[in-house]
This record gives structure tokens, C-alpha cells and sequence, in this order.
């Protein structure tokens, strides 16, 4: 037997995002917001990450991620917000229905407006296609930080580490921490993810970074014993190591829009279509945070979900334009994805920016046109995982019968 429940929003998930724009909507005079997080705590992803830095632009000092995460909470709670843990969603419906599985049993709840913060995740070694054994000690980064943080105990001492995004050195930190050594970060591509001089950390460290260099095999039987590595040249060589460590490589975790017919889901972005107000293909619902795309800081997120909180607000008050007219956003290759992936056709001010990342280095001209005529251009060096943004200032953006984003073609 089900219980049921209304309210004016729901927030699926509690994370950075989710609660500013919990706490957001209440300021703003909203009177019942429900945040629903599947795990035993609130504040997501941050409360792993016992290191700076977080806070400084949202409150104005440097804290570790469990100290933000504490702030994100507790300032949700003071402003009167309901934040129920291990509240599990299983279904989305039409209009704002949610089923959930609670530890008190199912709950239907119907909210007026539903918020979908439920973030990214890192993608698997199943998804990766290493071959090799399947010995114990192969993680990716929020295992080893729930390990480390919430379980105190360490999976390996002389890991080698996968990625070179800033969530591998959110890795290399944790891993320092603990007292654990790597014995090595490789990356496939020829330069590094995250932005110079932050890339310089892990040598600083005194842990060696292979560049051009894959990951191609993983042996042990009980557990991780050595790694094939290729080379640039495919030369292949090993490494002994009693664990591997996989980051980066982040995917939405949009499974429950995935599930739900009513929402349309972004192939290329991964998250949940959405127009300038964060409002998805069905209005009832709304999205922000990294659920949208893979992935932004923990303080984007936050930023994001109190602006989109703004709109459901307005929204609510009947103060928001229909997605009646809509113009999409299409980009060409190697322009990986956009966010929002359409424009309403209206002066009321959204988000301030389309925001894009590549596929591959590029250097050249970046366009946007109406299909007849460039509207917007900037020349320059693009290069993958790096945050692109296009403002939205511009009217003709909204008179163009579609915007196509893409390289031009040198003459």
C-alpha cells in the first residue's frame, strides 16, 4: 500500500545543485519544497572530498567538500526546506507524478514542478573495455572517497591512476591524504585534461604522468597485480601496482529521464533537453546541475541551480513564458554538445550563455548562424573538456528559424 504526497516542487537529489535551488525557491517564497536523495546523507559528491577547494564564491571562505557540503544543508534546512534521505525515485509521470521507494515503503508524490539534480557519474570499467582479469582493487574516484571518508579504510597503496581531468586530481589529493602512492598517471592524449599549471600537480608529487599512453590490460588473480600499458608508438610495456584507479570520463546520471517517455533525452549532452529556463520537453519538469551535461564544479552547479530555481519560481507565479515557440540548437562535429539544446522565442532573460565543449583540439573559427548568415563568431584555440560560452544577449539568436553551431571551413 502507497502513501501519498503533494508539494509545489520536488528536488530529485541533494547535491550542490539540488539544494541551492532548494533553498533558492524558498527564499523566494515557495512553500513546500521536498528534496529526495537516495543516499543516507544529503550534500552530495562533495562530502567525499575532504580538500579545498569549495565555497569561496557561494560563502566567501575556502572549505574542504564535507564543510560545504554541511553549508549546503544547512542552509536548506534553515530556510525551511524538507530534505528526505534514502528516498529512492523509480519512475517519472507526466505532469509531476513520482513514484518512490522509501524505508517506510512506495510514496506517490505529485508536485506542481519537478527539479532534476541527480548529477553525473564516472564511467565504469565495464564501459571502457579493458581487457584483462577481474581482480579486486580496479575503482573509479566516489568509490575510493566513500572508502576513504566514509568507510575509513584504504582499497591500495600504489595505484596507477586513469584520467587527467580535475576529478584525478581530486584523486591524487585523496590518495596523498591517505597516505596511498601512485605509481603512476597515464592519459591517452597528447596533453593533459585539466587546464596548466593545475596538470603540474601530480609530478609535484613525485608521481610520474605518461602522456599517449592507454591502459591495456590489468592482471592479477585475487587482486591487482601489474598493468599493460601502450605506448604512442603501441609499444606495450608493464607496471606493477596493487590497484587501479579510473577517473573521469563522466556520463549524466539521467537514467530516470531516460526511463520516463515524456522527456526528451540530449544523445550528445547525455542530460535532459532543455530550453533557456532549464524547462524540459514535458513543463512540469526542470533540470540543472550536471545532470545536464558531464560535468562542471561543484560551485557551477550550485550557481546553476539557483538561477533555474528563479524560473520555476516565476514560473509558479504564472510569471514565465510557454515553450510555444521554440527554436533549436543544432551543433556539427566536432562540437560535442550544447546546453540548452533550444530557445524559447521571448524577451524574459534565462540562462546568460549557450554553453559547449569539443570533441578534439581546435583551432579556428567558432560560429553561430541562423543557416544563412554567421550571427556570432570567436576565433581561437578550443580544446576538449574546457568550458566554451556563448552569450545569449543577442535578439537575432531568437529570430533565427534554428541556430546551427559550428567550425568554419578555412578558405
Amino acid at each position: 500500500m502507497s502513501t501519498e504526497l503533494d508539494c509545489d516542487v520536488a528536488v530529485i537529489g541533494a547535491g550542490p545543485a539540488g539544494l541551492a535551488a532548494a533553498t533558492a525557491l524558498r527564499q523566494a517564497g515557495v512553500n513546500r519544497v521536498l528534496v529526495f536523495e537516495r543516499e543516507p546523507e544529503a550534500g552530495g559528491i562533495p562530502r567525499h572530498c575532504a580538500h579545498p577547494p569549495y565555497g569561496v564564491r557561494e560563502y566567501g571562505r575556502l572549505m574542504t567538500g564535507p564543510r560545504y557540503a554541511r553549508r549546503n544543508v544547512a542552509a536548506a534546512e534553515a530556510a525551511g526546506v524538507d530534505i528526505r534521505t534514502r528516498h529512492t525515485v523509480v519512475a517519472l509521470h507526466p505532469g509531476g507524478g513520482l513514484d518512490l521507494a522509501t524505508p517506510d515503503g512506495a510514496l506517490r508524490v505529485t508536485a506542481r514542478r519537478v527539479l532534476l539534480t541527480t548529477g553525473a557519474r564516472e564511467t565504469p570499467r565495464s564501459a571502457r573495455l579493458i581487457s584483462g582479469d577481474r581482480p579486486v582493487g580496479v575503482i573509479n574516484t566516489a568509490t575510493l572517497q566513500s572508502a576513504l571518508y566514509l568507510e575509513h579504510f584504504k582499497p591500495f597503496e600504489a595505484p596507477v591512476i586513469v584520467g587527467t581531468e580535475l576529478v584525478s586530481l581530486s584523486a591524487v589529493m585523496s590518495c596523498r591524504r591517505a597516505g596511498i602512492r601512485p605509481v603512476a598517471v597515464i592519459e591517452p592524449n597528447p596533453r593533459p585534461t585539466a587546464r596548466w599549471p593545475l596538470t603540474l600537480f601530480p609530478r609535484l608529487c613525485g608521481i610520474p604522468v605518461h602522456l599517449n599512453t592507454t591502459l591495456a590490460g590489468i592482471a592479477g588473480r585475487q587482486r591487482v597485480e601489474g598493468v599493460q600499458l601502450a605506448g604512442p608508438d603501441g609499444s606495450l610495456s608493464t607496471l606493477a601496482c596493487d590497484g587501479v584507479l579510473l577517473t573521469g570520463r563522466f556520463t549524466s546520471e539521467s537514467s530516470l529521464a531516460r526511463l520516463a517517455p515524456h522527456l526528451a533525452v540530449d544523445t550528445a549532452s547525455s542530460g535532459p533537453v532543455v530550453d533557456q529556463y532549464g524547462r524540459c520537453s514535458d513543463p512540469a519538469y526542470y533540470a540543472a546541475g550536471n545532470v545536464l551535461r558531464p560535468i562542471e564544479t561543484a560551485g557551477w552547479s550550485w550557481r546553476e541551480g539557483r538561477a533555474v530555481a528563479g524560473f520555476i519560481a516565476a514560473d509558479l507565479a504564472y510569471d514565465l513564458p510557454g515553450p510555444d515557440e521554440l527554436v533549436p540548437v543544432r551543433v556539427a562535429s566536432p562540437v560535442k554538445y550544447c546546453v540548452p539544446q533550444r530557445l524559447v522565442r521571448s524577451a524574459r532573460p534565462g540562462l546568460a550563455e549557450l554553453q559547449l565543449r569539443v570533441t578534439e583540439p581546435v583551432r579556428g573559427t567558432l560560429t553561430v548562424s541562423d543557416g544563412t548568415r554567421p550571427l556570432w563568431r570567436a576565433s581561437g584555440a578550443f580544446l576538449p573538456e574546457r568550458r566554451i560560452r556563448i552569450p545569449l544577449g543577442d535578439p537575432a539568436f531568437l529570430r533565427a528559424p534554428a541556430l546551427d553551431i559550428g567550425f568554419e571551413s578555412p578558405p
